[in-house]
């Protein structure tokens, strides 16, 4: 029988783990499907047959897609495996660029800096028949924490989604392929514990990290996509 893969590419700080759980347990937590299987590639770099894969996740990383580490280039190859194949396909953050980068986009570093906390996300044009982003609203607030982006987008491929800050927070490439920036695994505990671990490493500053706090939030709407992507591998769209 197929399963829904969900490929960890990284683990959150141990804090957080104690506390909420590891990045591929909040996936999980919107997954209504017993039948799925969590592929831990920096422990294992053996990933699923395509024919195994009824849809796969990629989660988000604290390592950066420029690194190219050995385990992400084979994901890379994967990646162009289930495009090929019109396999259903997530990325989430790391996982968002790194769908981008495998199929003919660019990654660096943000000229920004690093985007940090609960954010206010606008719907393109294009999201108004998208079967995931139809669902969401105009406008819709998400959690986020990067320092890389999609710099450069694979030919074909469609924003669904951007703020002031980061042009590509979601995009599509047809029929079956989709790339989120910001964090719909996340709810406001683990947002909050992510301000105050950059605080600790001083990538913040007390009057930032304040400020920050005081602005999450719930985002429910964000926090559909993964049940939605979930629904399109079970043609309940």
């Amino acid at each position: 029988m197929k399963k829904i893969f969900i490929i960890k590419v990284g683990s959150t700080f141990e804090e957080i783990v104690q506390e909420y759980g590891d990045m591929e347990d909040w996936i999980v937590n919107y997954i209504d499907d017993l039948n799925v299987a969590v592929v831990d590639i920096q422990k294992s770099e053996t990933l699923p047959e395509i024919e195994e894969c009824s849809g796969v996740i990629i989660t988000g990383s604290h390592t950066m897609v420029t690194q190219e580490f050995s385990w992400s280039l084979s994901i890379e190859k994967f990646i162009r495996m289930l495009f090929t194949n019109k396999v259903p396909l997530l990325g989430i953050c790391y996982g968002h660029q790194l769908i981008a980068k495998s199929l003919g986009g660019t990654v660096d570093y943000h000229e920004k800096g690093m985007e940090l906390g609960c954010v206010s996300i606008q719907k393109h044009i294009y999201a108004k028949n998208d079967l995931i982003f139809k669902h969401l609203p105009l406008a819709f607030d998400a959690h986020v924490i990067h320092s890389q982006s999609v710099i450069k987008l694979p030919k074909h491929a469609l924003i669904l989604a951007s703020n002031t800050f980061e042009n590509t927070h979601a995009f599509k490439l047809e029929p079956c392929t989709w790339g989120v920036q910001f964090h719909p695994e996340f709810d406001d505990y683990i947002m909050r514990s992510y301000i105050y671990e950059s605080a600790k490493m001083k990538s913040i500053d007390e009057s930032h990290k304040s400020d920050l706090l005081s602005s999450v939030k719930n985002t429910p709407r964000a926090n559909e996509i993964i049940p939605l992507f979930v629904n399109v591998i079970s043609n309940k769209i």
